[in-house]
């Protein structure tokens, strides 16, 4: 009859890994989580791993740390002469009132605008 373990006797070992690791685990992430509020309280900026950061602390971090933000690119124009509108991609970087005309005029008129500002 020895010979035969109960199951209960066999999971106790299990179950109480299992407890164990789980304790563990939330501990080291409460600890982490009161470090990083501690830290963000105090004005130092927060050490992160890779991906993004989340929306809450965002700004906290950039500003902390004296990252500029990305600075937008100038808005491209139509390379057609004394035209203002915006070019897009979608047209050939050409506006859409100009998106029928040929491509070697568009080169030419590009070639015409670079003469002229090297001219300056």
């Amino acid at each position: 009859m020895s010979a035969v373990s109960s199951p209960r006797s066999e999971l106790q070992p299990v179950i109480a890994s299992f407890v164990n690791q789980l304790v563990t685990a939330v501990e080291q992430s409460t600890v982490s989580r009161v470090k990083d509020a501690v830290l963000r309280a105090a004005g130092v900026p927060v050490r992160r791993g890779p991906g993004r950061p989340p929306k809450s602390g965002a700004f906290v971090v950039s500003a902390a740390s004296g990252i500029k933000p990305r600075k937008k690119a100038p808005k491209q124009l139509c390379p057609v002469p004394g035209c203002k509108n915006a070019a897009a991609p979608v047209f050939g970087m050409v506006c859409l009132q100009h998106k029928g005309v040929a491509k070697s005029k568009i080169k030419q008129y590009r070639e015409a605008r670079r003469a002229a500002k090297a001219k300056k």
